[in-house]
């Protein structure tokens, strides 16, 4: 592709495709975001796929968001069983000392 090897200018921002853009455009499938540029030398507009800035947010916090949530349960299953080893090591200590 020629904005591999030129220089290009964007003249048409990186948006979202369209239904029909996704279908027919190659350079839909990989992002589903495209953008127009207009190689410098060749003079050659192409259509390549970007990546959008919103998308690119939208998929941090909604992996943050399921790391919060995974942390979470964690965090109750190691509550849980500490409790359970507190409540052994107290009937094992109990014993002990019905034992004497």
């Amino acid at each position: 592709p020629c904005w591999r090897v030129e220089d290009f200018v964007v003249t048409r921002e990186c948006s979202r495709c369209s239904g029909f853009d996704v279908k027919t455009v190659p350079a839909c499938v990989p992002t589903g975001f495209i953008e127009k540029i207009t190689c410098g030398t060749s003079k050659k507009e192409v259509i390549k796929s970007c990546r959008s800035a919103v998308m690119e947010a939208h998929v941090f916090w909604r992996f943050v968001g399921t790391m919060m949530c995974v942390a979470t349960v964690f965090a109750v299953l190691v509550v849980c069983r500490q409790r359970v080893l507190d409540r052994k090591a107290l009937e094992k200590v109990r014993k002990q000392i019905e034992s004497i």
